[in-house]
């Protein structure tokens, strides 16, 4: 028995060693591409109008905890405000920074990714103006490769899509009812503009909502 038992701790002690090693090889694979993904991602959240953005990965390694895809424990650090020090994501970003940064990773991981269908829910919480034209050019270029399903109510989103779905509740016999009703291009300029200025249609919102349709429709020609 004895001896049985001290060859299954030497085969246990060899085979934990070459686990170790290869968990080891794993981590400096892990860190060099983190360097990598990091300025990827810092140069997305930019371009999403985190101007102050400071982010990177970090690859934290627990040889005491070896696993099937290794030991290292990874952690996302970011700062959104200049003078902020940077703290892991999940302690930082708001509902709508969230929803940004994990636009700026699909964006970065667009072409590597097998998830064929992306659902944005509000992803325009929070943003408007420029950062809003910017979300709706990185959801445009995210679904060259992949389709997007977004709920907005920000115009810059809506006037990128290339279907327009228009959702109502009404109450028919004491019951609410939704139904979703496909827009043909001139409802969708009616449905812009109603973005724009609200219920009462004027000349001008619908001049700008046209104009805002063609100019997402050149941004994704180009």
């Amino acid at each position: 028995y004895e001896i049985y038992r001290n060859e299954v701790l030497q085969r246990l002690g060899q085979t934990r060693e070459k686990l170790l090693k290869l968990c080891g090889k794993l981590s400096d694979i892990r860190k060099k591409c983190a360097k990598k993904l990091g300025k990827e991602l810092k140069q997305a959240l930019r371009e999403l109008n985190f101007e102050e953005v400071h982010f990177e990965i970090l690859v934290n390694p627990c040889p005491e905890m070896p696993a099937s895809d290794g030991y290292d424990d990874i952690e996302f650090i970011i700062s959104t405000n200049k003078g902020e020090a940077p703290k892991p994501l999940n302690q930082v970003a708001s509902g709508g920074e969230l929803s940004r940064i994990m636009l700026a990773f699909k964006t970065v991981l667009a072409d590597k990714d097998d998830i064929q269908t992306l659902i944005f829910d509000e992803i325009d919480t929070g943003v408007s103006g420029r950062t809003a034209q910017k979300v709706a050019e990185k959801m445009a270029f995210i679904a060259k490769t992949h389709q997007i399903i977004c709920i907005t109510h920000l115009p810059q989103i809506a006037a990128m899509a290339d279907n327009h779905f228009l959702i109502e509740k009404n109450t028919e016999q004491q019951k609410t009812v939704t139904t979703i009703t496909t827009l043909d291009d001139k409802h969708t300029i009616c449905e812009i503009a109603r973005l724009i200025g609200g219920a009462k249609m004027t000349e001008a919102t619908w001049t700008a909502a046209k104009e805002l349709k063609e100019q997402a429709n050149i941004y994704k020609e180009n």
